[in-house]
């Protein structure tokens, strides 16, 4: 593979993990670092202990106690407050992460707009639309929608591994629905 099909592909995933961001902050974090132990992802070089048994240790218990709280009424209302900015964190540090052989400036750069991007963009829309369900169901559906971005974010992290274009793709499709969505519901509210 030539060096630009590495870059490629390296950003390809990464932007492709960082959109499960969008659902949990933490489970990606933990799926990469698990494929990277077991040989199946490169990492770059400066993200190795995203590998290391610490690493696994940690993500794991944040991983568990990120999807046990946001079944708790309020904290996960709390989550999606602290989450847009650290989803857009998290995305951008996912996305360099699996860049080598970019200049650091460039890579950066991609990785803050691309992959901060789409993991911003993708936990504010589901922030509201957990809002739009806490509004009309009294928090009611949470746990349902709480569930669904668990398997989302794993499905989507897993998926990341395997086809990450076809992640990327669908994930500026679901950006695109969920801008819509909240456009409809800026323009409800203004009437």
């Amino acid at each position: 593979m030539n060096e630009y099909a590495v870059i490629g592909f390296g950003a390809m995933t990464g932007i492709a993990l960082s959109s499960a961001v969008g659902f949990r902050i933490f489970l990606p974090f933990l799926v990469a670092a698990i494929a990277t132990k077991l040989g199946i992802l490169n990492v770059a070089p400066d993200f190795a202990w995203l590998g290391s048994w610490p690493a696994l240790a940690v993500l794991s218990a944040a991983s568990l106690s990120e999807l046990v709280a946001y079944y708790i009424p309020v904290l996960d209302h709390a989550l999606d407050v602290i989450g847009a900015p650290a989803a857009v964190v998290a995305g951008t540090l996912l996305t360099a992460s699996m860049v080598v052989g970019m200049d650091d400036w460039l890579r950066w750069s991609l990785a803050l707009i691309a992959g901060g991007g789409v993991a911003g963009a993708l936990h504010t829309g589901m922030a509201t639309i957990r809002g739009a369900s806490t509004a009309t169901t009294a928090s009611i559906a949470n746990p349902v929608i709480a569930t669904s971005e668990a398997v989302g974010a794993t499905a989507t992290a897993v998926g990341a591994l395997v086809l990450p274009v076809v992640v990327v793709v669908m994930a500026v499709i679901a950006i695109v629905v969920m801008g819509s969505f909240i456009m409809r519901r800026i323009g409800r509210k203004r009437v």
